[in-house]
């Protein structure tokens, strides 16, 4: 197992998965397609790209070859994307914009956002059910993976209640939504890269937990942007969550920050012990929360 951190080689897994994204969304065969453009238009919008690269990284700590995984990355990426466009829908979240540009609805009609939603889900999973290195019991595995974080007891149900549940929840209740809306995905990210590796049992298991916790985290933090910053700062609308009884509406955004906080710190601990001597994966997630003050969980290295 490697161990190396180097926080230089994030930007060129950034470019590897961009580059991928939009020749795996190529127009070539659908160039007066709306459907094809909308596609193009919310996927390749800049975005962290934090799931993609979540699954390279582990998947590379674990002994898996990066190259392998990139198309199911790509396919992962596609499936945030998706649900991206669906909650922003007018029936959904009426956002109007998104990642600094207008929402998909906005640009191309609430058809085609819903149309090409469908399509991105559909090019995601026949992506992965084709991936040329990766063993066919696996792919399998990984459809499955990816069917499970999107359906009924995942992003569906996390959308669902934030919708009609979220205006009288509690904070187990805010955890759950905040769970389904987010940790599944983070899940499905570390789930695949342990399908490439062949590993399991204890490994995954610390993956799985240290998903539940960035879930958790990403959510707070998110809601602690809605609250406090404006929406060009954000780059999506802000004040969404008004009416919600989000874990910050609960708590207060002190103490929202501090659980934060927690929540950051417990997964790097999950991540060490799945990936001891590897510091990739914790600095990338150690970069996403600087805003929220939990950058100052230090990412560990060799203690």
């Amino acid at each position: 197992m490697r161990s190396r951190g180097d926080p230089s080689d994030l930007p060129r897994l950034r470019q590897a998965v961009d580059s991928r994204l939009a020749q795996l969304l190529a127009r070539g065969q659908h160039p007066d397609s709306r459907i094809a453009a909308a596609m193009r238009y919310g996927v390749l919008a800049p975005g962290k790209r934090l799931r993609p690269m979540l699954m390279l990284l582990t998947a590379q700590a674990l002994g898996a070859h990066e190259d392998d995984l990139l198309d199911i990355a790509c396919a992962l990426e596609m499936v945030h994307a998706a649900s991206l466009f669906l909650d922003d829908l007018p029936c959904m979240d009426d956002a109007e914009l998104r990642r600094g540009q207008s929402t998909v609805h906005v640009a191309f009609g609430v058809d085609v956002a819903t149309l090409s939603a469908v399509a991105l889900l559909a090019t995601a999973w026949r992506i992965t059910a084709a991936a040329p290195a990766i063993e066919p019991a696996a792919r399998l595995s990984m459809v499955t993976v990816l069917s499970d974080a999107i359906g009924p007891d995942g992003l569906v149900a996390g959308q669902y209640r934030d919708l009609h549940e979220s205006s009288t929840a509690n904070v187990s209740l805010a955890e759950t939504i905040n769970h389904q809306k987010t940790s599944v995905l983070f899940e499905a990210a570390f789930d695949i890269a342990c399908l490439a590796a062949g590993s399991g049992g204890p490994t995954r298991a610390s993956l799985k937990a240290a998903a539940a916790e960035l879930g958790q985290a990403f959510q707070l933090y998110d809601d602690l942007g809605d609250v406090e910053l404006a929406a060009a700062d954000m780059g999506k609308d802000t004040h969404q969550d008004e009416g919600k009884a989000t874990l910050v509406a609960l708590l207060g955004p002190a103490a929202a920050r501090q659980k934060l906080h927690a929540h950051v710190e417990r997964a790097h601990d999950y991540l060490w012990q799945a990936m001891p001597g590897d510091t990739a994966v914790i600095d990338l997630t150690h970069s996403l929360f600087s805003r929220s003050g939990a950058a100052s969980v230090a990412p560990r290295r060799g203690d």
